[in-house]
């Protein structure tokens, strides 16, 4: 069987999200992912970002494993609940990975502080804009507290905006623990950004265990958990929008939908563009940040709706 170069680090952004929610036999022919169920699809490998197994009769051979090591690919695998259990991610070669991790150790720590309120603006300002597009009051007061973040948000103004925004999202009673469709949706929402978050990481020879304000000895994610924060607000305005029209579980469609989230348009520094592409941008000014630059590198995101990014031809 030919093979491809690996098209580690690559400069285009890879757009699709291939979900598996019926039995099916994962192979590799060639550049393409193959997928056989009633009839067999395929897929090329240069055009995935993310694999969902969702079903618990799918085989894959051990060339797909590679194939997605290979093309950067993020494979997540499902549990008894249908939620993200675990994820591979690519052990992508960077050729100054040492320096990067040194330079992560090294970050001055007034950097830092300021880096992690700059991502705790946007979130709060993201959660604004989502109370806003869902036609619910507190905008202004989110708004409020986007101003009087500080640096390294000593005020945690992060937990009073929480506090106060899902109550207004969600109605009164609601909190994160209980066990109802508006909760399942959201944290596997999360689960495909922070697992999409953590390969862009490992792409750009970042460790991911290191984090600006999360410093877990038992989260292997630490900075995927810093830079996810500006984009959950967009996965919080789709169930949102949705929440009227579930069932009491999470359905395939559902699940899809989600995970679709990724190709979704995002205001960004440099334009409107799709979530995986703010990714990667939000990702590469961080890197520059790490490289000796101030947090005003920082590229995060704006969140401006559910529309589908559309691809030009």
């Amino acid at each position: 069987m030919a093979t491809a170069i690996p098209p580690r680090l690559r400069n285009v952004v890879t757009w699709r999200s291939v979900v598996i929610s019926r039995p099916a036999k994962l192979r590799r022919e060639q550049f393409r992912l193959a997928i056989e169920q009633d009839q067999t699809a395929f897929v090329p490998f240069e055009d995935i970002a993310v694999i969902v197994l969702n079903h618990r009769e799918i085989t894959l051979t051990h060339p797909v494993l590679s194939a997605c090591g290979e093309y950067g690919i993020s494979l997540f695998a499902t549990g008894d609940t249908h939620h993200p259990s675990g994820v591979f991610l690519p052990f992508l070669s960077h050729s100054r990975t040492t320096r990067w991790l040194r330079l992560q150790l090294d970050l001055p720590r007034p950097i830092t502080k300021q880096a992690w309120a700059s991502i705790i603006r946007k979130k709060i300002g993201n959660q604004a804009v989502c109370l806003r597009l869902i036609g619910h009051d507190g905008m202004d007061r989110l708004d409020s507290y986007a101003r009087r973040v500080r640096s390294g948000d000593v005020g945690n103004l992060e937990g009073q905006a929480a506090a106060f925004y899902f109550v207004q999202l969600f109605g009164k009673g609601f909190h994160r623990e209980q066990a109802r469709f508006v909760n399942a949706a959201l944290d596997y929402g999360y689960a495909v950004l922070r697992g999409t978050i953590a390969r862009g990481l490992v792409a750009h020879g970042l460790q991911p265990s290191i984090g600006l304000f999360h410093a877990s000895e038992q989260n292997a994610f630490n900075l995927a958990d810093d830079v996810i924060e500006p984009f959950r607000p967009i996965v919080d305005l789709f169930v949102a929008k949705h929440m009227s029209l579930a069932g009491d579980e999470l359905n395939p469609q559902d699940k899809a939908a989600l995970v679709g989230l990724l190709n979704v348009d995002v205001g960004m520094p440099r334009g409107k563009m799709s979530v995986l592409s703010a990714i990667e941008h939000t990702i590469e000014s961080l890197a520059r940040v790490y490289d000796g630059g101030s947090e005003t590198l920082l590229e995060l995101p704006t969140l401006i709706g559910l529309e589908q990014h559309r691809l030009e031809c």
